[in-house]
């Protein structure tokens, strides 16, 4: 991908963490690229850095502890890491926008739902009072909920949780941003309600032509809302291609390990497939590849040497030395 071309462009992002037993590297040398109107989705199991990836570009990584300790984020060709907090903060909630995983915890419960849309209206737009309430209730039906001057005057607490991701989006999106960042927008909903969010995030990236950066784990929503696939592992980068073609030749064993453990539509199995062993802890790494202990395809080397993201094929990356000179796994 073309880094001119890029909207968001992440250069090897380090993001540590000072902890009694050592030096945690929650995200360890992490690069990727988003394009205007593209939606790259970062997939992986809990842990893996997805969400630590997306916090360090809004800069909500704070210490004592925790800091960003190297790389490079560059946003409509701004670095974001050498921003003041004002001019981040000017930023966030306008250009560049973001869903949170639990929108109880995001939501603030002594405030109504109209204030809470109206407040990055006021801030950002400087809209007066009565102009930012009526446009939040325009929002609030824009996002789908019914009885939208009701809902306006509501907490927290009395609207669902389907609604609530409504109302989250509907924040997000007030200021018509640039970029909007999703982590987990469908996490503890239903079914229904989950395709009910992901159609209503594809007709508003359609409506705007905002790109979008989806983090899940479900490899269900990275097969509809793809463009291009970041697959993380341990803090960093595995893999990375175009959806269609990394669902279809996946490359690196912990992406083919997540595929084949999706339920398939009309395949009957007797017992759905685990990646086997447990994720390491990351303060315990080793100097060869962090999925070595869980890999069917482990070799020496891989446990002696870090493998590096390297080109595999057509428009496809991976870290895996099963492509290199020592061996090949098709």
């Amino acid at each position: 991908m073309d880094s001119m071309e890029a909207l968001l462009d992440i250069r090897e992002l380090q993001t540590h963490f000072q902890t009694e037993a050592g030096v945690l590297r929650a995200v360890d040398g992490v690069s990727l690229r988003v394009r205007e109107g593209e939606t790259v989705c970062i997939v992986g199991e809990s842990g893996c850095g997805k969400s630590m990836t997306a916090m360090s570009v809004l800069g909500l990584v704070e210490g004592p502890s925790g800091k960003v300790a190297g790389g490079e984020v560059r946003f409509g060709g701004r670095d974001l890491l050498r921003m003041s907090r004002h001019e981040l903060r000017t930023l966030r909630g306008h250009e560049l926008s973001m869903i949170f995983q639990e929108p109880m915890s995001s939501l603030n419960p002594v405030l109504t739902i109209g204030r809470q849309i109206a407040e990055p209206l006021r801030e950002h737009l400087r809209l007066g009072r009565k102009e930012a309430e009526r446009r939040a209730v325009e929002l609030i039906r824009e996002v789908g909920i019914s009885r939208p001057e009701q809902i306006a005057g509501a907490y927290p607490h009395e609207l669902s949780g389907g609604m609530l991701q409504r109302v989250m989006i509907a924040i997000a999106v007030s200021c018509k941003p640039k970029l909007l960042i999703a982590d987990e927008p469908t996490t503890a909903l239903d079914v229904t309600i989950q395709a009910q969010i992901l159609d209503l995030l594809r007709g508003l990236q359609e409506k705007s032509g905002m790109a979008l950066l989806l983090i899940t784990h479900d490899l269900g929503v990275v097969a509809e809302m793809a463009d291009y696939v970041i697959v993380m592992y341990a803090g960093k980068v595995v893999e990375e291609g175009e959806v269609e073609r990394l669902f279809r030749e996946p490359r690196h064993p912990y992406t083919q390990g997540l595929l084949r453990s999706k339920p398939v539509l009309g395949q009957v199995r007797e017992e759905l497939y685990s990646i086997p062993g447990q994720v390491p802890n990351p303060l315990e790494l080793g100097a060869g590849c962090a999925f070595a202990d869980r890999c069917e395809f482990a070799m020496d080397r891989c446990r002696r040497q870090e493998p590096p993201l390297a080109p595999v094929g057509s428009d496809q990356q991976a870290a895996c030395w099963l492509h290199g000179k020592e061996g090949q796994h098709e």
